[in-house]
């Protein structure tokens, strides 16, 4: 089984910073894409972020700019730092891991997800 603890959450003003991670762990031998999502209160889960185990990054346009991921592939852990918070970033985020390979005996790969964290900018 694979875990996605995220970390870093919390309230902050407009025009703050905060910095999320993600680490994952459990039976893993190999993880292809890393990412970060988020749902505000009635709406779609949404991306934000993803990157590959290459270092290839993918962005949601409205976090261009102001949001930054990075992976540490050692650790299997995914970070993004955001800055120039806006109130339209309150969400809880989740964190995901994408192209799992959870056996050295298979090449069956899996998605999981963290349990999300809450993130608040007060305006």
């Amino acid at each position: 089984q694979v875990q996605l603890v995220e970390s870093g959450g919390g309230l902050v003003q407009a025009g703050g910073s905060l910095r999320l991670s993600c680490a994952a762990s459990g039976s893993i031998f190999g993880i292809n894409a890393m990412g970060w999502y988020r749902q505000a209160p009635g709406k779609q889960r949404e991306l934000v972020a993803a990157i590959t185990s290459g270092g290839s990054t993918n962005y949601a346009d409205s976090v261009k700019g102001r949001f930054t991921i990075s992976r540490d592939n050692a650790k299997n852990t995914v970070y993004v730092q955001m800055n120039s918070l806006k109130p339209e970033d309150t969400a809880v985020y989740y964190c995901n891991a994408d192209g799992v390979r959870t056996r050295l005996d298979s090449y069956a790969i899996y998605a999981f997800w963290g349990q999300g964290t809450q993130v608040t900018v007060s305006s």
